[in-house]
């Protein structure tokens, strides 16, 4: 009965969660599946899958969105552009975030929760808002690209222009999504036992092999559950690139957007965004491998 009872516990706590990604996430997908082997309409949207024939039921469906990826190498190397983007901006949210991280970490605990006001403080002004104080930065007449085009201009170097361009995309999207690499950082970082790094001090570790031998490994789970969170959503990102990257910026994102709001060729958004989804459900998995197979280390 005791078996029954945690067995039926397990089942009802994992409901709630299991129904939520069955609603949310694999009938949307089975959705854009189904899409992708259908006709775009006359109009946009979807062509009827099915048709009566003289009485007989026949279907109206076509491989022709898939071979239409194929056809061409411009969706391959959007794509590869974007993983380049989020791969990139991940890279630098992990070096910015974590020395702020350990250095919230180990301040004094009446600063702690003061300190990450700071970092969450960004959530409270409106996502656009921000996108659009960025513009106003990196504007021609903006005082960053001025200062910046001076003096290249003093020593003798071609001016620049920051907006629309991958450095503008870049910067945005670091900016946007630092946040998500700080705070799993700093849960991870907080909780290790200070008494791990004073005995290595007391057996004659220095400051940098207490570092690498003992924080570094301990916090690689922090690490890995950041990168994810900056990587996928800025793999798929839309609105900095649309606003900030003209057409040195675009990513593979504002592609799936054209096709389904401005082409309306829901069928080909399908693919593009089932290929998408595939990456990164597959960088997901290996992420979470890695962080599992670091647990496993730690445990020994």
């Amino acid at each position: 009965m005791k078996n029954l009872s945690a067995k039926l516990g397990r089942a009802l706590l994992s409901l709630p969660p299991a129904a939520y990604l069955l609603l949310f996430f694999a009938l949307p997908t089975l959705m854009m599946l189904l899409a992708s082997f259908r006709y775009p309409g006359d109009y946009g949207g979807l062509a009827p899958w099915y048709y009566l024939d003289d009485g007989a039921l026949s279907f109206d469906l076509t491989t022709e969105n898939w071979a239409r990826l194929f056809e061409s190498t411009i969706y391959l190397s959007l794509l590869i552009k974007s993983l380049g983007f989020a791969l990139l901006t991940t890279a630098i949210c992990a070096v910015m975030a974590y020395p702020l991280a350990l250095t919230i970490a180990r301040s004094p605990k009446k600063y702690r929760d003061l300190l990450l006001l700071l970092v969450i403080l960004p959530f409270w002004s409106n996502f656009l808002v921000r996108i659009y104080a960025w513009m106003i930065i990196f504007s021609p007449q903006g005082a960053l690209t001025v200062a910046l085009n001076t003096l290249l201009e003093s020593v003798g170097l071609p001016t620049v222009n920051l907006m629309f361009s991958s450095t503008a995309v870049i910067t945005c999207l670091v900016y946007v999504h630092l946040p998500f690499m700080v705070l799993p950082l700093y849960a991870n970082l907080e909780k290790h036992d200070p008494a791990l790094l004073d005995a290595a001090r007391d057996l004659g570790a220095s400051r940098h092999q207490c570092f690498w031998k003992i924080t570094w490994p301990l916090s690689l789970p922090g690490l890995y559950a950041g990168s994810v969170l900056v990587f996928i959503p800025s793999l798929g990102m839309f609105a900095i690139p649309d606003l900030l990257g003209g057409t040195e910026g675009i990513m593979i994102g504002n592609v799936i957007k054209q096709q389904f709001v401005e082409a309306r060729d829901w069928p080909f958004g399908s693919v593009l965004s089932l290929v998408l989804t595939a990456f990164t459900l597959l960088l997901v998995l290996i992420a979470g491998r890695a962080g599992k197979a670091s647990g496993s280390k730690e445990a020994r």
